[in-house]
């Protein structure tokens, strides 16, 4: 079959869900665009426009058009080149939007609802454009807040024209949105600020905890440490996507001055921009109580987050209110208590201080951070009464029906 939607029959309830990542692609983006895909089938008739596998699953055969658990799967051609570098990257996401721009001025019918994620940037830009064309009901699903991101991460000054200019792009997407999903509350008061005198709709739906395949497992966290040569140790993991908005760097001098605690041992597991520097870094200061890790498959989350005592979630300054690593839902669900290196007013920081789930420290502040950690690792007690309320917190609020259901009700 091919990847044009002329054989579909019109839909008055027709959902597109427009996202350079999904099935197989099982990366952060990937998975919940999926699953929100899947979990609205049975009150749309969905279709998914995406690029193909170019992440973990790169090399993965997928096919032009697909329909699985009812949703209907468009997959674009473009570039796929070196996602850890700024041109090539550039290139990628300004390809896939002119892919998608050309399918949607094709496919894409009056009236339609579209979602759209804003991973990668170009693409609210683009379905912006056919929504003007077309007339349709775009809701707008932010990830990351543009170009807030960009300045948070040293790649773009705030009194800059380009700044400015992308600013200006994003206040006209966001006039021409019916409504905007964010995942943090904290997303959501930046959101409404910068949408003030326009009618839009906003409403908060947050990522949630896999708890279908993440629980508590202390068995399978022992056989982890067991694996690494850990056993009876202090493990402080960081798992995820060692991009530029995260602070690698304060952790790695904590760990370098925790480098006598025999008992404290850092992993970190993931890839990203930053994985280089972080890999050299290592090597540098010859830091033996670090331990780094490729990627590991999404199933099995369950064996490397219950493998750590305490788990690290990090952002570098000025990240508040521009994104919330989903990371944070895991590290509840596997009952683990979280060291956020974040602001105190986050999404992070706040269910930090008003669940009771884990602790705060300061960006820029190794000493901090090592004094933290030095202490954190002599109250076991407390770390386990911690495991329990982040355990039961996933399971209430941060679970798939919840917010499939919040979804739903947005967007009917």
């Amino acid at each position: 079959m091919s990847d044009s939607a002329e054989n579909v029959s019109e839909h008055s309830d027709r959902l597109w869900i427009v996202s350079e990542l999904y099935f197989p692609e099982e990366t952060s983006t990937g998975y919940y665009m999926t699953r929100v895909a899947e979990g609205l089938a049975d009150d749309f008739d969905v279709h998914a426009v995406s690029g193909y596998p170019n992440y973990l699953y790169r090399n993965t055969s997928a096919a032009s058009f697909e329909i699985r658990n009812k949703v209907s799967i468009h997959r674009l051609k473009s570039t796929r080149l070196d996602k850890n570098s700024i041109p090539k990257k550039a290139l990628n996401m300004l390809t896939f939007g002119l892919a998608v721009f050309f399918f949607g001025i094709s496919n894409f019918k009056r009236g339609d609802n579209v979602l759209v994620v804003t991973t990668p940037p170009t693409l609210p830009f683009f379905v912006s454009i056919i929504s003007l064309f077309k007339g349709l009901k775009m809701t707008l699903l932010v990830h990351d807040t543009y170009p807030e991101i960009l300045a948070a991460s040293g790649k773009l000054k705030r009194d800059s024209f380009f700044f400015g200019l992308l600013q200006s792009i994003k206040n006209w997407i966001y006039k021409m949105s019916a409504g905007i999903i964010v995942v943090g509350r904290d997303m959501e008061r930046l959101a409404r600020r910068q949408t003030v005198g326009l009618e839009t709709r906003i409403v908060t739906i947050p990522n949630w905890a896999e708890l279908e395949t993440v629980a508590p497992d202390e068995a399978l966290g022992e056989k982890f440490k067991l694996s690494l040569g850990l056993t009876g140790k202090f493990v402080v993991l960081y798992a995820g996507n060692m991009g530029y908005p995260n602070d690698i760097e304060t952790i790695v001098d904590a760990a370098d001055m925790l480098r006598d605690e025999s008992q404290i041992h850092f992993v970190f597991l993931g890839t990203g921009a930053k994985l280089k520097w972080l890999r050299n870094r290592i090597e540098k200061l010859q830091l033996n109580n670090v331990t780094l890790l490729d990627p590991r498959p999404r199933e099995e989350q369950r064996e490397f987050l219950n493998g750590c005592d305490i788990g690290i979630v990090s952002l570098v300054v000025d990240m508040k209110g521009v994104s919330v690593p989903s990371r944070t839902y895991n590290l509840l669900a596997a009952g683990k208590p979280i060291l956020g290196l974040v602001d105190a007013e986050s999404e992070v920081g706040e269910l930090i201080r008003e669940e009771g789930v884990g602790f705060l420290a300061s960006h820029g502040r190794p000493a901090e951070l090592s004094e933290a950690i030095r202490k954190i690792s002599g109250i076991p007690t407390e770390l386990s009464k911690m495991g329990v309320a982040a355990r039961k917190l996933a399971v209430e609020r941060f679970n798939r029906d919840v917010a499939i259901k919040a979804y739903r009700q947005f967007l009917l």
